[in-house]
């Protein structure tokens, strides 16, 4: 599964690192993902979703199940 928000696709950026010296090299950045169950299409599903799309409310979280002992 790739390393991106099922909801706005948001994904991993590339860039540079940059040290004192203003030498550059490749890096990534990568966006803060959390695995959560959401409610999509009236199915449960477990998947990646950005804090930006939890906190803005574009998703609904599932109702987890009760526990029976």
């Amino acid at each position: 599964m790739a390393y991106k928000c099922t909801i706005c696709n948001k994904k991993s950026k590339s860039g540079n690192a940059v040290s004192h010296s203003h030498k550059s090299s490749k890096r990534k950045f990568k966006p803060n993902l959390q695995k959560i169950n959401i409610m999509l299409d009236g199915k449960k599903i477990h998947t990646y979703v950005c804090t930006k799309c939890i906190k803005s409310g574009r998703i609904v979280k599932a109702i987890p199940n009760k526990r029976t002992a």
